[in-house]
């Protein structure tokens, strides 16, 4: 029997299963928001100190922004996060 994905990429094979896009997005966000737990980390910022250099209300912004599941995060976040960590928010089409 002759195996139909040998030579194809693994975005090939997602993309005919119908999945490239929604694991696209998710592995994303979840380098997103380990990138901020590693930079919270080497900084010793806490959740308090992040949602204060963020300038948000609630820990639950920041909470969602960690959640590596949660794939609802506004480029708002994005650039307060960035500017929070004194980073700079880039994002481009590849």
């Amino acid at each position: 029997m002759k195996n139909k994905h040998i030579g194809s990429s693994f975005d090939d094979f997602l993309k005919q299963e119908g999945i490239l896009e929604e694991t696209s997005t998710n592995a994303t966000k979840r380098v997103i928001a380990y990138q901020v737990q590693q930079i919270m980390k080497e900084k010793h910022l806490t959740k308090k100190a992040m949602t204060e250099r963020m300038k948000i209300k609630s820990r639950i912004q920041l909470d969602r922004l960690l959640d590596p599941n949660n794939e609802s995060v506004t480029l708002l976040t994005l650039e307060k996060t960035a500017l929070a960590l004194g980073k700079r928010l880039k994002i481009q089409f590849v």
